[in-house]
């Protein structure tokens, strides 16, 4: 009776292993951020935020900048998609209009962590800071707009460009 609980013991540690090394500790994980593929997906992105930080600048001259981070991120959001699919995942598979619900999905998670990042700083980091008035706006928007690039380059290539 000993050894089998043993057994088992042994059986359940060794799924529970397999199953954090695929989640948290995957070697693979960490590797796909030294990929072509990903420095695409830098460039693809980063031409995305400029349309969407540039957009911010402009819509801002007619709505509050809470308003304007989502209307720019929308204007971003299409940008990226386009670039997204024709230079980074050129080989996806995926219908169409799943890879735009699925992109769609991914950045919604990404918006909010744009938008709280951008509003934390904006409204209570920066000017604890002492940073001057005139840049914590922008500042705070081009920090929001590059934290969740890791986040969603996983669920890009996961999710929207099978």
């Amino acid at each position: 009776m000993a050894i089998w609980m043993v057994s088992v013991v042994d059986i359940s540690a060794s799924e529970n292993r397999k199953k954090t090394k695929n989640y948290l500790g995957d070697r693979e994980v960490i590797k796909q951020f030294y990929s072509r593929q990903f420095i695409s997906f830098l460039l693809a992105g980063g031409l995305a935020a400029l349309v969407n930080i540039g957009s911010r600048i402009v819509y801002s001259q007619w709505v509050n900048f809470s308003w304007a981070i989502v209307f720019a991120y929308v204007t971003g959001l299409i940008t990226g998609f386009v670039l997204t699919k024709v230079f980074v995942f050129k080989g996806a598979t995926q219908a169409l209009h799943r890879s735009i619900l699925f992109f769609v999905l991914v950045n919604v998670v990404a918006a909010a962590q744009t938008w709280l990042i951008s509003m934390g700083l904006a409204y209570y980091v920066l000017p604890a800071m002492s940073v001057p008035e005139g840049y914590v706006e922008n500042i705070s928007h081009v920090i929001g707009v590059i934290f969740p690039v890791f986040t969603s380059y996983i669920g890009h290539k996961r999710w929207s460009f099978r």
